[in-house]
C-alpha cells in the first residue's frame, strides 16, 4: 500500500508522468496505469482523507469478487469426479451436460475451478485423475510376514506383492516365498484372475524381476515380463526410476494394505504360504467394501460401474510360466539347454537363437520364427535330435555312417576301431559321437598311428572308452608302459578246515 499512496502522490500531488513514476518507483508502466486507474474508478482524490488506513484502500482499489454460490446451483461434484474417470469423458464435457440442465449455471471457467477447490478438499490419493480402466499399479511391500516351517521350525520371511487399480482404487494382495521372476509373474496372473479382467496398462517399478535394464526413457523389460503383456494385451510402462509420485497410487495402496490386512496379522503365527493367503484374502474382501471416508461408495462398488465396464476381458487360457535365454548353435547342430542337448536345422550351425524354456517344452527362435520344439528332457548330457534338422548327407550317403567312421579307425588298428566302435554304439544316436571319433583320429596325426592304437588297447583294457581318456594317455605316455594284468579266474579251493557258506546260516 505504501508504493500506491507513492504512485497516487506523484501523479495527483506532483503532476509527473506515468513514464516518470515507473521510473521512479521501479514500477511497469501498465501497473502505474492500472493503480491510477482503480483509484479513479474507487471516486478516490489527493490528499487522501486520514481515515483511509492501508485495509480500507486495498478494499477500496480491490474488491473481493462477488461469487453468487446462492443463486447458481452447483453439482454433485463426486458424480463429476467419477464420470471425469471414464474414457473419453472431458470436463468441456460434462461442463456441457451442465448448462444444459441448469442455463442459468456458472460458465465454463468458473465450473472448473470450483470443481479444483472441491478436489483441495478431497484426500491427497484422489488429486491424480486416473482413467477408468486403464492402468494397474504393482509393486511388493516393504513390510513382510514370517511364515515358520512347522517340520523344522525355521521362519521364513514372505514378500507381499500389491495391486491397485488406479480409477476405483480396487486392490488385490498375496504372499509369495521370494520377490524373483516365477513368484513376480505368477502374482500378475493371479491378479488379473482376482480382477477378472485386464487393463490397459500394467505400470511396475524397477523391479529386477520385471525390468532388465532401468532406463528413463527406454526401458528394457525381461523377456518373459513382456511375453506376459502380449499374452495379456496390455502395455507393461515401468515408473521412472526415482520418481515416487509416478507410482503414488500403488505407494498409498501398500500403505493402505500394511494397516488395514498386515496389522490385523501381525500377533498371529502361520505354518504356510497358503494359511497365510487364506487370512490376507478374507481382510481383502473387507478391505475392497470398505466405505470410503469422503466419497460415495467402496472401493468394490467403483470397481464394479467404473473400471470393470472398461477393461478387456481374459484370455481363453491363463499364461504360462516360460524363461527365455540365448544360445549358441554348435557345430553338430544341437544347443545346450540345463546340459541337456537339442538339435535345430543344420544351417543354423554357429548362430545364436532364442530359447523359450516351460516345465513341459523348448522353443528354438531364429530372427523371431520358430524354427525347432522339441518336449522338454532333464537328463544332463543326453541329446534330444530331430532326423529332419540333420544334414542330407548324415541321413543319406553310406560315406558318414558310423560303418564308414569304423572302417576309417581300422586302418590305424583293430584296437582303434574297436575304440571307435564302442563310443558309437554307446551313444542314443551314433551322430552324437561323430566329433568325439574325429577328435580321436586327429590324435593320431599328433601322435602317430602306432602310440595311437597302443593309447586304444589300453583304454580297452580298463573299461575308459573316450576321447578325453585316449588323450589322456597319449599326453601323459601310458600307451608305452606295459598294459595292465588282467584278472585270471581260480577255482574256488576246498579244504575240511574251510568253511563253506552253509556254515553261517
Amino acid at each position: 500500500m505504501r508504493q500506491i499512496r507513492e504512485v497516487l502522490r506523484q501523479k495527483w500531488g506532483l503532476g509527473l508522468s506515468n513514464r516518470q513514476i515507473s521510473a521512479s518507483c521501479g514500477l511497469s508502466r501498465p501497473t502505474v496505469a492500472e493503480y491510477l486507474r482503480r483509484a479513479e474508478a474507487a471516486g478516490l482524490t489527493w490528499p487522501l482523507s486520514s481515515e483511509i488506513d492501508d485495509d480500507e484502500l486495498e478494499r477500496k482499489l480491490f474488491p473481493p469478487p462477488s461469487m453468487p454460490t446462492a443463486a447458481r446451483p452447483l453439482p454433485d461434484w463426486s458424480v463429476v469426479n467419477q464420470e471425469f474417470k471414464r474414457k473419453g469423458v472431458t470436463l468441456a464435457l460434462l461442463w456441457d451436460e451442465y448448462k444444459a440442465a441448469n442455463p442459468e449455471g456458472f460458465q465454463y471457467s468458473g465450473f472448473c475451478e470450483h470443481y479444483r477447490r472441491w478436489l483441495g478438499k478431497v484426500d491427497v490419493v484422489m488429486r491424480q485423475t486416473h482413467r477408468a480402466g486403464e492402468k494397474l499399479f504393482v509393486d511388493y511391500a516393504g513390510q513382510t510376514v514370517p511364515v515358520t516351517d512347522r517340520s523344522t521350525g525355521e521362519v521364513h520371511e514372505t514378500q507381499i506383492f500389491v495391486a491397485v487399480l488406479g480409477a476405483s482404487n480396487h486392490t488385490y494382495a498375496e504372499a509369495t516365498l521370494t520377490q524373483t521372476l516365477p513368484d513376480w509373474i505368477g502374482s500378475h496372473v493371479r491378479a488379473f484372475n482376482y480382477l477378472g479382467s485386464v487393463p490397459e496398462i500394467v505400470v511396475p517399478d524397477n523391479l529386477k524381476s520385471g525390468v532388465h535394464l532401468a532406463h528413463r526413457y527406454e526401458p528394457e523389460l525381461n523377456p518373459t515380463y513382456a511375453e506376459l503383456g502380449r499374452h495379456y494385451g496390455v502395455a507393461i510402462i515401468p515408473t521412472r526410476s526415482a520418481k515416487p509420485r509416478d507410482k503414488a497410487k500403488v505407494e498409498a495402496g501398500v500403505l493402505v494394505v500394511e494397516r488395514w490386512i498386515l496389522a490385523r496379522l501381525r500377533n498371529r503365527q502361520f505354518f504356510s504360504l497358503a494359511e497365510l493367503n487364506t487370512a490376507i484374502a478374507e481382510l481383502l474382501e473387507v478391505l475392497n467394501n470398505r466405505p470410503f471416508k469422503k466419497l460415495p461408495g467402496t472401493r468394490k462398488s467403483l470397481f464394479d460401474s467404473l473400471d470393470r465396464p472398461a477393461m478387456q476381458p481374459l484370455p481363453a487360457t491363463p499364461y504360462q510360466y516360460a524363461e527365455w535365454k540365448k544360445v549358441r548353435v554348435n557345430i553338430d547342430y544341437h544347443v545346450a539347454i540345463d546340459k541337456h542337448y537339442y538339435s535345430v536345422p543344420y544351417q543354423l550351425v554357429k548362430q545364436q537363437l532364442e530359447a523359450r524354456i516351460t516345465s513341459n517344452t523348448v522353443e528354438l527362435m531364429h530372427k523371431g520364427k520358430r524354427v525347432a520344439s522339441h518336449r522338454r528332457a532333464y537328463q544332463p548330457g543326453q541329446h534330444t535330435t530331430v532326423n529332419a534338422h540333420m544334414p542330407k548327407a548324415h541321413r543319406e550317403y553310406a560315406e558318414w555312417t558310423p560303418e564308414r567312421l569304423v572302417r576309417w579307425a581300422g586302418e590305424t588298428g583293430p584296437a582303434t576301431a574297436k575304440l571307435v566302435e564302442n563310443i558309437l554304439s554307446s551313444r542314443p544316436h551314433p551322430q552324437h559321437g561323430f566329433r568325439a571319433c574325429l577328435g580321436i583320429m586327429r590324435l593320431g596325426t599328433n601322435y602317430t598311428t602306432a602310440r595311437l592304437e597302443a593309447a586304444s588297447r589300453r583304454a580297452l583294457a580298463i573299461g575308459s572308452c573316450s576321447y578325453k581318456s585316449i588323450e589322456s594317455i597319449l599326453k601323459n605316455g601310458l600307451d608305452r608302459k606295459p598294459l595292465p594284468p588282467t584278472t585270471i579266474d581260480t577255482p574256488a579251493i576246498e579244504h575240511d578246515n574251510l568253511r563253506g557258506s552253509d556254515y553261517y546260516h
